[in-house]
This record gives C-alpha cells, sequence and structure tokens, in this order.
C-alpha cells in the first residue's frame, strides 16, 4: 500500500471519530454559535476527507468495482455531494431555510465516513487474549458503560441524571430488560431517547454483529480466526456460512422493525399523535423496543396509558413484533425455508413431482415453537379466564382476548403492560413468574432460561418416569450435552435469582417480598415487568438489579466459560458409579 495513501486512510479514519465525538458534543451540551459554527465546518472537513479516502481506495484497488460495495460507495457519494451543496450553495450558507435546516442530516453524512472508514480496520478477534464468550461479555459492559456517560450528558434529559441512575438506563436498554428508575417519555429529552433506542438496538444484535458483517461486507472477506469466533458467538452451524448468519440477522431485524414501524404509525390515532415527526418517532421508537423484547416505551404507563390502552391493533402489532423476536433467528430463518417450501408444493401442477424434504422444518425449531406455542395458548385461556372480571373488565370481548394475549406473551421478555400490572390476581401474577423465568427461545433477542431448556427438562421428567435412561423426541435422541446445559442453566438461574431476592430484601425489605422476588425474576430474564417498585429502589438494590439483568443477558454460563480456563479432554475414564437422588 502506497504510504501517501494510507497516511490519507488513517487521517480520514482519525477524523470521522473526532466527527463522531463532535457530533455528541453539539446534541448533548449548550454551545455559543461561534462552537456551534466551528462544529459545522469540522463536519464538512470530514465528509470531504470520507470522500476523498474513497476515490484514492477505489483508484487504488481498480477491483472493487466488482463487489456489492460498489452500491454502497455510489449512494454514500451521491449523498455526501448532495448535502455539501445544499448546505454551502442553496440559501444562505450554513444557514438555509429548507429541510436541511436540521443538522440531522449533515450528522448522517459523517456517521456514514465513519461506518465506511470503520469497516476497512482490520477487525481481529484474536482468541489467544479473549475467547469468544470473553469478547462478548467485554463487548456488552463496554457499552453499558458508554451509554451510562451519555444519558448523563445535559442535553439527554430535562432535569439531569445521577450516575447510578444513568448506568441501571444504560443496562437495562443495552440489557433489553425495560426496567426504569426514571420515566423515559417525560424525564429524557429526544435526543436522550435516541440514545437508549441505539443502546438497545445494540444490545439486542449486538455491536460485535455490527462490526464484524459491515467489514466483512466492505472487505469482502475476513479471516479463519475471525469466522471461528463469530461462529461460536452466533451458534453458526458452519463456520463459512457465519457472515450468511450475520445477514440473516440484522435482514430480518431491519425488515421486521421497518414493517412493525409502519403498522404502528398506521394504527396510531391522529388525535392523540398529530405532529409527523412524533408520530415517526413513536412508531420507530416503539417497533425497536418491540422486536428486541426490550419494553421500553416513551408512554408513561406504556401501552395501558390513557387513549392507547383501547387501541387494539396498535397492541396486535407490538405481540407480532415482540413474538417473531422472541423466537430467535436460526428459527425464524428455518421457519421462513419451511413455508417456501410448502408453498411451492402447493402451487405446483399435478402434472410436475412435488419436491420432498425432510427435516425442512429442524427438530431445535419444532421444539421451540410447541413449546412456545402451548406456552402461550395455555397462558392465554388461564388469564381470560382470571382476570376477566378483574383488569380486563372495562374491555369489551374481542377487547378481553387481544389483552389476554398481551398479558400471556409480554412475560416470554417482552416487557410492555396493556393493563395495569399492580392491580392483577395473585394468580396471574404467579403465572407470569413461570412465564418470565421460562423466557423466550434462544439465539433471540429475549432471556430467560429459554424455551429449549424447559423443553428438555420437561421432557427429561417424561423419559425418567417411562423408565428410559435418553430423551427421544420426533424419532431423535437428544444429546447427553443438551440436557446438561439445560440443568446447569436452570440451577445457575435459580441462584442467581435467589441471592438477587436475598440481597434487595437486605437493602430495601420494605418492599415486600412478592414484589421483590418479582422485580428479580423479571430483571434476569430481562423481561421489564414490574409491580411498581423500580423507582424505590436504593443505590445498593439498583446495583444488584444492574448485575441479575446483566447476568441474566449474556447468561451465567457464559460467564463462567469466560472466567474458567477450558480443560482439554483426558484420554482416561473412572469407572461410573450411581449416586442415590431419592
Amino acid at each position: 500500500m502506497n504510504i501517501a495513501f494510507k497516511k490519507i486512510y488513517k487521517t480520514a479514519f482519525w477524523a470521522s471519530v473526532l466527527g463522531l465525538f463532535a457530533f455528541i458534543f453539539h446534541f448533548g451540551f449548550e454551545q455559543s454559535i461561534f462552537v456551534q459554527q466551528l462544529i459545522d465546518g469540522f463536519y464538512f472537513l470530514v465528509i470531504a476527507l470520507g470522500l476523498t479516502s474513497t476515490f484514492v481506495r477505489y483508484y487504488e484497488n481498480p477491483h472493487l468495482l466488482k463487489r456489492n460495495v460498489v452500491v454502497f460507495d455510489l449512494l454514500s457519494i451521491g449523498y455526501l455531494l448532495g448535502i455539501i451543496y445544499m448546505y454551502l450553495f442553496v440559501g444562505e450558507s450554513f444557514q438555509t431555510d429548507l429541510v436541511l435546516d436540521n443538522p440531522l442530516w449533515l450528522v448522517f453524512a459523517v456517521i456514514l465516513s465513519f461506518i465506511r472508514e470503520f469497516s476497512e480496520l482490520k477487525l481481529n478477534m484474536n482468541r489467544i487474549y479473549f475467547n469468544p464468550a470473553q469478547l462478548f461479555i467485554l463487548s456488552f459492559l463496554t457499552i453499558i458503560f458508554l451509554g451510562s456517560l451519555l444519558l448523563m450528558m445535559p442535553k439527554a434529559t430535562y432535569n439531569g441524571l445521577s450516575f447510578i441512575d444513568a448506568l441501571f438506563t444504560s443496562a437495562s436498554a443495552v440489557c433489553v430488560t425495560g426496567l426504569a428508575v426514571v420515566d423515559t417519555g417525560s424525564y429524557f429529552t429526544v435526543f436522550g431517547q435516541s440514545i437508549i433506542l441505539i443502546l438497545i438496538q445494540i444490545g439486542g444484535l449486538g455491536i460485535l454483529t455490527f462490526a464484524s458483517y459491515f467489514s466483512y461486507f466492505f472487505k469482502g472477506g475476513s479471516t479463519y480466526e475471525n469466522q471461528l469466533t463469530l461462529s461460536e458467538m452466533t451458534n453458526s452451524q458452519r463456520i463459512g456460512g457465519v457472515f450468511n448468519t450475520l445477514k440473516n440477522i440484522i435482514v430480518i431485524t431491519v425488515t421486521v422493525e421497518l414493517i412493525a414501524a409502519i403498522l404502528i404509525y398506521v394504527s396510531l390515532d391522529d388525535a392523540l399523535v398529530t405532529n409527523f415527526v412524533d408520530k415517526a418517532f413513536f412508531s420507530i421508537f416503539h417497533a425497536i423496543s418491540a422486536f428486541c423484547n426490550a419494553g421500553f416505551s416513551t408512554l408513561s404507563n406504556s401501552i395501558y396509558e390513557v387513549g392507547f390502552r383501547f387501541n387494539y391493533p396498535l397492541q396486535l402489532v407490538i405481540i407480532a413484533t415482540f413474538f417473531l423476536g422472541s423466537l430467535g433467528f436460526p428459527i425464524v430463518v428455518n421457519l421462513l425455508k419451511y413455508l417456501k417450501h410448502v408453498i411451492l408444493n402447493f402451487f405446483k401442477f399435478q402434472s410436475y413431482r412435488k419436491t420432498y424434504k425432510p427435516w425442512v422444518l429442524k427438530i431445535n425449531s419444532r421444539i421451540n415453537l410447541v413449546t412456545t406455542l402451548s406456552l402461550t395458548g395455555i397462558a392465554f385461556i388461564l388469564f381470560f379466564i382470571i382476570e376477566y372480571h378483574n383488569t380486563l373488565e372495562e374491555h369489551s370481548l374481542f377487547g378481553k382476548m387481544v389483552n389476554a394475549l398481551f398479558i400471556a406473551t409480554t412475560p416470554r421478555t417482552a416487557g410492555f403492560n396493556s393493563v395495569d400490572m399492580t392491580a392483577l390476581s395473585l394468580p396471574t401474577i404467579m403465572i407470569t413468574f413461570l412465564l418470565m423465568w421460562i423466557g423466550a427461545s434462544p439465539a433471540s433477542t429475549g432471556g430467560g432460561i429459554k424455551t429449549s431448556t424447559f423443553a428438555i427438562a420437561t421432557l427429561n421428567i417424561l423419559s425418567l418416569a417411562k423408565g428410559k435412561n435418553r430423551i427421544e423426541v420426533y424419532r431423535r435422541e437428544v444429546a447427553d450435552i443438551s440436557v446438561k446445559r439445560a440443568f446447569a442453566t436452570i440451577a445457575l438461574s435459580l441462584i442467581v435469582i435467589g441471592f438477587g431476592i436475598m440481597l434487595i430484601t437486605i437493602f430495601n425489605p420494605e418492599l415486600g417480598l412478592l414484589k421483590i422476588a418479582f422485580e428479580s425474576f423479571s430483571a434476569y430474564s430481562t423481561v421489564g415487568l414490574s409491580l411498581g417498585i423500580t423507582s424505590s429502589l436504593g443505590t445498593a438494590s439498583k446495583l444488584v438489579v444492574i448485575a441479575i439483568m446483566f447476568i441474566g443477558r449474556v447468561s451465567m454460563l457464559s460467564i463462567m466459560v469466560a472466567v474458567f480456563r477450558k480443560i482439554k479432554h483426558k484420554n482416561y475414564r473412572y469407572p461410573s458409579e450411581e449416586i442415590t437422588i431419592n
């Protein structure tokens, strides 16, 4: 690589990094007109360097014209040149009265430059220093800490935020939990809510997912070391297909969130949200929060807010969105392949031979889908009956059914509430405990012990009752390692939740055991539902809940894998002995 070109790339990258800091300072702090003009001027310098770097890159490597990245670069160059033209030559410079009077357009150009320059870096996930579990945990800790600093900026809130509350909010957003010590809608500005939204999106998918895929997309390849690490982090079955898995994750996320945002926008009452920008932001915020199973809402009482609690189309859209988010990306991809197979066979003419593909719907998908639908169906019936004359009383029959379905699905780590949680009857609360603990499906944006874990534990009990020494389902035998992981996950979850309950009862005994236990289960399973005690927690209790949320998101098993050194397989086995259990 030419030394001069290398210097141009480095200069463009560090300028884009400084451009991001300028953006944060611009929106997070108050500044004078002179400082604002300096920042605007620096934005244009970043854009100019980004354009120069892109042109030099194609001059040095003409083969880039044959790759898909050329489409992105052409669109980016067109947008950047358009921004420069509008700001400098339309109206009075830097004071145009057109749409570009909004500085967000200029900031977006800086972000595009940063993404392009960052993606050219050599992303090296060296397993000598960190194993996949350690990388996964460190990425979450880093984002939580940075998020808490951003939320403490003066223009992120109306009245300021303490570090512990900022840390709690950031951890809740990154861990896609939804527990809040302050009201998201009234306490945070639009800038603060935007930070929370970005933290939710990053926490739902993982910062390494974005960084790794964009790096692969722009460079057209990656090292074997990176692919091996990412395959373990994404549960990809083939090392060569890890980036295809990442692409599926990003495409599914963007598609579902975009469709959900449009449907939410259409379902909103114009009398409640009149401004187009506010309506669009509300739709995007709740679409991302729902798909990532975060449970954050800009409404003070979530969907139970006056004017929204009877909006059943809105509730159905949110239910569908967080249901898809809780299924897990591998299951959604497998389900789409299965539906494609069924539809193609259905529309084939009789003269053509229909294709037969055994096990299009994999056993992992079958187990999780059956468990999910069974739990949801049973919970729906029970909640409809129990809450019929309680929290559902004010609704019509259709409204009762929609809200019963909402209550049945939201404990599976979604965190939204369409009824008054404090008014729920005790049987409903106890069922919610179980649903929160089980949580979503594996490799999803949700938490909990996972539906597959619960299914394996149930199947194991049935197998023991029948006198079997192995678990068989759908003409397949469940591997012993899966059974061991399932019971380790169950045991560790109960230990973490138990310690959390014990500590909070020591620090805040006045809150009551039932509410504390509910809060702890909700935090571990990253649900976000509460019986109204989150804002009453003391500093020590908040730190405990933060720890529970973090452990629930990354899983205690991952933390133990990160801490303990992996032992190589030994070429011997001791004689086996049966231990008395009961």
